[in-house]
């Protein structure tokens, strides 16, 4: 198979305080591998535009209506390239990322989709353990019996299985989103999760919304999504 085109979407809203590093690392550990970078600027009220237009290769775009979904959306029509990368603004992209997912897209022309688990690089050790035991104990096992995992800060997709998916389902604000692509695309190819490709990022949802109760909203809106093919929770507050 022939070394796949990869676009980058970086979805952001309010991101000045990360966006930066987010790009530095990209830039740092991707070495311009990829075929286009886009930020996805989603109805930002302060400099996350600003900070990104700076980068050497990277394209802002807009999204005025603010939603995770629909900012994955306008990447998703933006992008030229063959796979669509998703990454989160507050991540920081470890080295061999990219050559992963290059690689694994290269060997196997029926991946639909591939993810990894996402750790934190901002909170105590302690937690950062229990993490590990999360997916080691939980994830894992979980996506073995169901088939198919994706977390939405941490994923990439073949474009036409967007195409035959019609994309993102905008109707979904928040939690599932990533769960819910992860079963539709799922229809097209193998889905894979694989510890091979971690992403490190913010743990400010855990340090404002709390450990057990972050996970237990993850885990809830996982299952139903999986099994009834609806998230539970319609409703979600942002941590800036």
């Amino acid at each position: 198979m022939h070394e796949p085109k990869i676009s980058l979407i970086i979805c952001a809203y309010n991101e000045e305080k990360y966006i930066g590093s987010c790009l530095e690392h990209v830039q740092k550990n991707a070495h311009d591998n990829f075929f286009e970078i886009i930020v996805v600027d989603n109805a930002s009220t302060d400099t996350t535009k600003e900070i990104a237009s700076r980068f050497h290769n990277v394209r802002v775009v807009e999204e005025i209506q603010k939603g995770l979904t629909r900012a994955r959306q306008r990447g998703f029509l933006e992008a030229k390239g063959d796979v669509l990368a998703y990454i989160d603004a507050d991540t920081q992209m470890p080295t061999g990322w990219y050559e992963r997912v290059s690689y694994e897209f290269k060997e196997n022309p029926k991946l639909a989709a591939l993810s990894g688990p996402a750790l934190y690089y901002d909170i105590p050790a302690w937690q950062r353990f229990l993490v590990l035991v999360y997916w080691y104990l939980f994830g894992m096992p979980v996506y073995f019996v169901v088939g198919f995992m994706i977390m939405g800060s941490n994923f990439a997709i073949r474009k036409d299985v967007l195409q035959k998916m019609n994309g993102f389902d905008t109707k979904i604000e928040f939690y599932g989103e990533d769960t819910n692509v992860a079963r539709r695309a799922s229809k097209f190819g193998k889905v894979k999760f694989t510890p091979k490709l971690k992403m490190y990022f913010s743990g400010r949802r855990l340090h404002n919304q709390g450990l057990l109760n972050t996970g237990y909203e993850y885990v809830k809106n996982f299952l139903s999504e999986a099994f009834l093919k609806k998230p539970v929770t319609t409703h979600y507050k942002d941590f800036r």
